[in-house]
């Protein structure tokens, strides 16, 4: 596409770093924007201003802080400048109470994005926090005190009913209940992600044998056609860029997740891989036509 030069911005937070932004799918999509002639500039923290044409708010915790929000409306054109909160609690439709009449099985999970790892590794503290000793110590004080942990997405636990599930759990802002509505075919489980930017898409569906998992589980993927409903979530998360997690239950499409800050890929490598992103890259120029 030929385009003049321009500057894109993408504001992380101020605890993340050069070295550390590899792991982001963003750090990948910079790659081909550098190649077709644009400057791309990383900025950690909202200390200093760079004039450029587009900012991208790729602040990896579920509740952005205002200042970052703030800080990005400085600029022309602002990506994911109107999502701010992607907790569970707020983007779910599936959570259940104690009260509740549902009958069937319930999942309990972070209401966090990724199990609440980067709220962990970005806040003051983070480094006694990844001490071994700290773990340790939290483990030990969560059997004292009947409290079950739930620290990882690897924690999460599925239960049979709404009475299975310890009346702990209904009471922390940490964790939420939600209906466990599965997308089960052969035998394994599968979950379709809707990776976007701009105009353009990929959406891929991956299978496991576990009724929780992550992309680098997967035995199987294909790329499909998202449903409809998929565009009436993006418009109504205003996601200019991101992944939304879902899956087809009974016939029904139901929404698992919104990431704003989108992991690099590991279901597809190679060619296809550099395709995709190549693909979802270019997504990035529809705002400047």
């Amino acid at each position: 596409m030929n385009l003049t030069k321009k500057r894109i911005v993408v504001l992380f937070h101020s605890g993340n770093c050069v070295t550390g932004v590899t792991k982001y799918s963003v750090d990948h999509l910079a790659r081909y924007w550098r190649e077709d002639g644009h400057e791309v500039v990383y900025l950690f923290g909202t200390k200093t201003y760079v004039p450029a044409d587009i900012v991208l708010l790729h602040v990896d915790l579920s509740v952005v802080p205002d200042q970052y929000l703030a800080f990005a409306s400085r600029y022309p054109i602002v990506l994911n400048g109107q999502i701010r909160d992607i907790r569970k609690s707020v983007v779910s439709t599936q959570l259940v109470d104690p009260h509740q009449s549902w009958i069937g099985p319930v999942i309990v999970k972070s209401n966090f994005n990724y199990g609440g790892a980067p709220e962990q590794s970005l806040t003051p503290g983070w480094l006694t926090k990844h001490s071994s000793a700290w773990r340790t110590a939290c483990q030990v004080m969560d059997r004292l005190t009947g409290r079950e942990a739930i620290t990882d997405w690897t924690e999460y636990r599925v239960y049979d009913s709404v009475k299975e599930v310890p009346s702990s759990f209904f009471k922390r802002s940490d964790v939420v209940v939600e209906r466990f509505l599965p997308e089960r075919e052969n035998g394994l489980y599968h979950l379709r992600m809707f990776q976007v930017l701009g105009d353009r898409w990929t959406c891929m569906r991956i299978a496991s044998p576990h009724p929780v998992f992550k992309a680098s589980m997967s035995v199987s993927s294909e790329e499909i056609e998202p449903h409809s409903e998929v565009y009436t979530w993006r418009k109504q998360f205003n996601l200019d860029y991101g992944k939304l997690d879902y899956l087809v239950h009974e016939g029904r499409p139901v929404l698992i997740d919104v990431n704003k800050t989108t992991g690099a890929s590991s279901q597809v490598a190679g060619a296809p891989l550099q395709a995709m992103r190549r693909r979802i890259a270019e997504g990035l120029y529809s705002y400047f036509t």
